[in-house]
């Protein structure tokens, strides 16, 4: 089943597939790397709020097509709004678009996993930091260009950056932007795996699959809790668990995994 996020009149370039409780969302501007123009972040933001208001999606993938995953912001329509000298209009896209775009990737009730099949860079990249887990094409690569065009960083990099690879390796990439390629973005843990450039779509499903046969319940109790503990002291962090635990251990999903356990079953899980 394939759907978009597009509204009336718009050109589609986001595409939504679904496949049982996988929706795949893909950047569909092959010819403009997937670069973002207003059209193209209002359609990501509603493709992805909206399966991550689906109880029937239990994983989402986020991908591209063509040789980007996303480079990020598209440059000829910012330099066009910058030629205009409507500053305010210009910077309204960082609260009113990529915030929301970065909140929406981390927060959803559910694993998302960035299928990177080719460059990530700028706002590109934080999208793809944003998700649970980077499996990353073999020919792919990252680049945080913020400063390569004088400007600071956005959609949440400094904050998925540092914690990826540590703050002094994200100062070096922040401060002297250059293209990590997918092998050294493995060994410094920005990607999570690397899979050879043809098999990243195969992968991916069956990455996604996998996490959506599981306990999505769960799965979005760890999500809030490593997103709390990032922010927030041990003695808060230890709170916040309690009551996760006191949460998901009230699910059916609970009840029917320990007495799978008990009786040596594979549990099911169908996150209620």
């Amino acid at each position: 089943m394939a759907g978009d996020g597009t509204t009336d009149g718009q050109e589609p370039l986001v595409r939504v597939m679904r496949d049982g409780a996988v929706a795949t969302v893909v950047l569909d501007r092959a010819e403009g790397m997937n670069a973002l123009t207003t059209a193209a972040k209002e359609q990501l933001l509603a493709a992805l709020t909206g399966v991550a208001a689906d109880d029937a999606v239990r994983c989402v993938v986020l991908t591209g097509t063509g040789r980007a995953f996303c480079v990020g912001q598209d440059l000829r329509e910012h330099a066009e709004v910058l030629a205009a000298g409507d500053v305010d209009a210009l910077w309204r896209t960082v609260p009113e678009h990529y915030n929301p775009l970065a909140l929406t990737l981390a927060t959803m009730p559910k694993p998302v996993v960035a299928a990177v099949n080719g460059v990530a860079a700028g706002a590109g990249a934080s999208l793809a930091m944003a998700c649970d887990l980077r499996l990353v094409a073999r020919g792919a690569g990252f680049n945080l260009a913020f400063t390569a065009i004088g400007l600071s960083a956005d959609t949440g990099s400094t904050f998925w950056l540092q914690r990826l690879v540590g703050a002094g390796r994200a100062l070096d990439l922040l401060l002297r932007p250059r293209t990590v390629r997918a092998q050294e973005a493995l060994e410094i843990g920005l990607a999570t795996e690397v899979v050879a450039d043809e098999e990243l779509p195969e992968r991916a499903a069956a990455v996604a699959a996998g996490l959506a046969e599981g306990p999505t319940l769960a799965y979005a109790a760890v999500r809030r809790a490593v997103l709390f503990s990032a922010t927030h002291d041990l003695p808060a962090s230890l709170e916040h668990e309690a009551g996760l635990m006191a949460s998901t251990g009230s699910t059916r999903d609970h009840a029917d995994a320990v007495r799978s356990f008990l009786a040596k079953e594979k549990p099911v899980f169908h996150a209620r």
